[in-house]
Protein backbone atom coordinates (compact mmCIF):
# COMPACT_ATOMS: atom_id res chain seq x y z
CA UNK A 1 0.00 0.00 0.00
CA UNK A 2 1.48 3.31 -1.11
CA UNK A 3 0.88 6.69 0.46
CA UNK A 4 -0.60 9.17 -1.99
CA UNK A 5 0.47 12.77 -1.42
CA UNK A 6 -2.52 14.51 -2.95
CA UNK A 7 -2.54 18.16 -3.98
CA UNK A 8 -5.77 20.15 -3.62
CA UNK A 9 -5.80 22.98 -6.18
CA UNK A 10 -6.58 21.85 -9.72
CA UNK A 11 -6.51 18.23 -8.56
CA UNK A 12 -9.47 18.03 -6.16
CA UNK A 13 -11.00 21.44 -6.87
CA UNK A 14 -10.57 23.98 -9.64
CA UNK A 15 -9.18 27.36 -8.56
CA UNK A 16 -10.22 30.69 -10.09
CA UNK A 17 -8.33 33.59 -8.51
CA UNK A 18 -9.67 35.91 -11.20
CA UNK A 19 -13.15 35.51 -9.69
CA UNK A 20 -11.78 37.12 -6.52
CA UNK A 21 -9.94 39.80 -8.47
CA UNK A 22 -12.97 40.84 -10.53
CA UNK A 23 -15.16 40.99 -7.41
CA UNK A 24 -12.67 43.10 -5.48
CA UNK A 25 -11.36 45.45 -8.16
CA UNK A 26 -12.69 48.94 -8.79
CA UNK A 27 -12.09 48.26 -12.50
CA UNK A 28 -13.01 44.62 -13.25
CA UNK A 29 -10.54 44.46 -16.16
CA UNK A 30 -7.31 46.40 -15.58
CA UNK A 31 -7.78 46.56 -11.80
CA UNK A 32 -8.48 42.83 -11.64
CA UNK A 33 -5.26 42.10 -13.55
CA UNK A 34 -3.29 44.31 -11.17
CA UNK A 35 -4.81 42.66 -8.08
CA UNK A 36 -4.06 39.24 -9.55
CA UNK A 37 -0.44 40.22 -10.21
CA UNK A 38 0.09 41.64 -6.73
CA UNK A 39 -1.83 39.20 -4.54
CA UNK A 40 -2.54 35.93 -6.34
CA UNK A 41 1.01 35.11 -7.41
CA UNK A 42 4.47 36.04 -6.26
CA UNK A 43 6.38 36.70 -3.08
CA UNK A 44 3.63 38.22 -0.92
CA UNK A 45 1.28 35.30 -1.58
CA UNK A 46 4.14 32.88 -0.82
CA UNK A 47 4.57 34.62 2.55
CA UNK A 48 0.89 34.00 3.29
CA UNK A 49 1.15 30.37 2.23
CA UNK A 50 4.23 29.76 4.36
CA UNK A 51 2.80 31.39 7.46
CA UNK A 52 5.07 34.44 7.39
CA UNK A 53 2.14 36.85 7.21
CA UNK A 54 -1.18 36.45 9.02
CA UNK A 55 -4.31 36.09 6.86
CA UNK A 56 -6.01 39.25 8.06
CA UNK A 57 -2.79 41.26 7.64
CA UNK A 58 -2.74 40.01 4.06
CA UNK A 59 -6.37 40.93 3.46
CA UNK A 60 -5.76 44.36 5.01
CA UNK A 61 -3.02 45.01 2.46
CA UNK A 62 -5.46 44.12 -0.33
CA UNK A 63 -8.19 46.29 1.22
CA UNK A 64 -5.86 49.31 1.27
CA UNK A 65 -4.77 48.84 -2.35
CA UNK A 66 -6.04 51.69 -4.57
CA UNK A 67 -7.24 49.12 -7.12
CA UNK A 68 -9.59 47.54 -4.56
CA UNK A 69 -13.07 48.83 -3.96
CA UNK A 70 -13.99 49.68 -0.37
CA UNK A 71 -15.48 46.79 1.60
CA UNK A 72 -15.33 45.34 5.11
CA UNK A 73 -12.61 42.78 5.79
CA UNK A 74 -15.14 40.01 6.46
CA UNK A 75 -16.57 40.50 2.95
CA UNK A 76 -13.07 40.49 1.46
CA UNK A 77 -12.38 37.26 3.36
CA UNK A 78 -15.48 35.59 1.92
CA UNK A 79 -14.51 36.62 -1.61
CA UNK A 80 -10.93 35.36 -1.05
CA UNK A 81 -12.29 31.98 -0.01
CA UNK A 82 -14.96 31.61 -2.69
CA UNK A 83 -12.70 30.75 -5.63
CA UNK A 84 -13.16 26.98 -5.79
CA UNK A 85 -15.39 24.59 -7.72
CA UNK A 86 -15.53 20.79 -7.51
CA UNK A 87 -13.29 19.10 -10.06
CA UNK A 88 -14.98 16.49 -12.20
CA UNK A 89 -14.25 12.95 -11.06
CA UNK A 90 -12.41 13.93 -7.87
CA UNK A 91 -14.85 12.44 -5.36
CA UNK A 92 -14.96 9.04 -7.08
CA UNK A 93 -11.21 9.08 -7.67
CA UNK A 94 -10.44 9.70 -4.00
CA UNK A 95 -12.76 6.82 -3.04
CA UNK A 96 -10.85 4.56 -5.44
CA UNK A 97 -7.50 5.75 -4.12
CA UNK A 98 -8.51 4.98 -0.55
CA UNK A 99 -9.31 1.39 -1.49
CA UNK A 100 -5.62 0.67 -2.15
CA UNK A 101 -3.65 3.55 -0.67
CA UNK A 102 -3.35 5.84 2.30
CA UNK A 103 -4.25 9.40 1.22
CA UNK A 104 -2.37 12.35 2.68
CA UNK A 105 -3.18 15.89 1.59
CA UNK A 106 -0.13 17.98 0.70
CA UNK A 107 -0.92 21.51 -0.36
CA UNK A 108 0.58 24.95 -0.77
CA UNK A 109 -2.26 26.90 0.79
CA UNK A 110 -3.21 29.47 3.40
CA UNK A 111 -5.38 29.06 6.52
CA UNK A 112 -8.40 30.86 5.03
CA UNK A 113 -8.48 28.71 1.90
CA UNK A 114 -7.84 25.48 3.77
CA UNK A 115 -10.55 26.14 6.38
CA UNK A 116 -13.05 26.96 3.63
CA UNK A 117 -12.12 23.84 1.66
CA UNK A 118 -12.28 21.57 4.70
CA UNK A 119 -15.70 22.94 5.66
CA UNK A 120 -17.19 22.83 2.15
CA UNK A 121 -15.59 19.83 0.43
CA UNK A 122 -16.09 16.65 2.49
CA UNK A 123 -13.62 14.68 0.35
CA UNK A 124 -10.83 16.58 2.13
CA UNK A 125 -12.06 15.57 5.58
CA UNK A 126 -11.14 11.91 5.28
CA UNK A 127 -7.43 12.29 4.63
CA UNK A 128 -5.09 10.30 6.85
CA UNK A 129 -2.70 13.24 7.27
CA UNK A 130 -2.25 16.85 6.16
CA UNK A 131 0.95 18.60 5.12
CA UNK A 132 0.07 22.26 4.63
CA UNK A 133 2.60 24.90 3.65
CA UNK A 134 1.25 27.50 6.07
CA UNK A 135 1.88 25.09 8.97
CA UNK A 136 5.41 23.92 8.15
CA UNK A 137 6.65 26.92 6.13
CA UNK A 138 7.79 25.05 3.02
CA UNK A 139 6.41 25.18 -0.51
CA UNK A 140 6.33 22.13 -2.80
CA UNK A 141 8.44 23.82 -5.46
CA UNK A 142 11.40 23.19 -3.14
CA UNK A 143 12.74 19.78 -2.16
CA UNK A 144 12.66 20.82 1.52
CA UNK A 145 8.87 20.34 1.67
CA UNK A 146 9.27 16.70 0.65
CA UNK A 147 12.23 16.13 2.96
CA UNK A 148 9.98 17.44 5.75
CA UNK A 149 7.34 14.82 4.89
CA UNK A 150 9.93 12.04 4.92
CA UNK A 151 11.58 13.15 8.16
CA UNK A 152 8.38 13.84 10.08
CA UNK A 153 6.66 10.65 8.93
CA UNK A 154 9.63 8.33 9.36
CA UNK A 155 8.74 6.70 6.04
CA UNK A 156 10.91 5.97 3.03
CA UNK A 157 10.59 7.91 -0.22
CA UNK A 158 9.67 4.70 -2.06
CA UNK A 159 6.41 4.52 -0.05
CA UNK A 160 5.05 7.76 -1.54
CA UNK A 161 3.50 8.91 -4.80
CA UNK A 162 2.78 12.60 -5.34
CA UNK A 163 -0.21 13.62 -7.49
CA UNK A 164 0.16 17.31 -8.35
CA UNK A 165 -0.74 19.55 -11.28
CA UNK A 166 2.54 21.51 -11.28
CA UNK A 167 5.63 20.16 -13.03
CA UNK A 168 7.99 22.02 -10.67
CA UNK A 169 6.39 20.32 -7.65
CA UNK A 170 6.77 16.92 -9.30
CA UNK A 171 10.43 17.73 -10.00
CA UNK A 172 11.01 18.65 -6.33
CA UNK A 173 9.41 15.39 -5.21
CA UNK A 174 11.69 13.49 -7.58
CA UNK A 175 14.74 15.20 -6.05
CA UNK A 176 13.64 13.75 -2.70
CA UNK A 177 13.26 10.31 -4.29
CA UNK A 178 9.46 10.42 -4.37
CA UNK A 179 7.67 9.20 -7.49
CA UNK A 180 5.20 11.70 -8.90
CA UNK A 181 2.38 11.88 -11.41
CA UNK A 182 1.64 15.24 -12.98
CA UNK A 183 -2.12 15.61 -12.90
CA UNK A 184 -4.10 16.44 -16.06
CA UNK A 185 -7.32 14.53 -15.36
CA UNK A 186 -8.47 11.74 -13.11
CA UNK A 187 -8.89 9.12 -15.81
CA UNK A 188 -5.25 9.35 -16.91
CA UNK A 189 -3.96 9.68 -13.34
CA UNK A 190 -5.73 6.56 -12.11
CA UNK A 191 -4.49 4.64 -15.15
CA UNK A 192 -0.89 5.60 -14.30
CA UNK A 193 -1.21 4.27 -10.75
Amino acid sequence: MSIILLDIGNVLVSVDFMRFCRDVARDPVSGAQEIYRKYCTGELKAKLETGLIAPFEYLDVIARDPHSRAMPLHELKLLWQDIFEPLEGAVDAVKRLKEKHSVWIMSDTDPLHFTFLLNNYPLLQGADRYYLSFEHGKMKNGVEAFKHVLESSGRGADEFILIDDKAENCASASQAGIRSIQFWNWQDTLALL
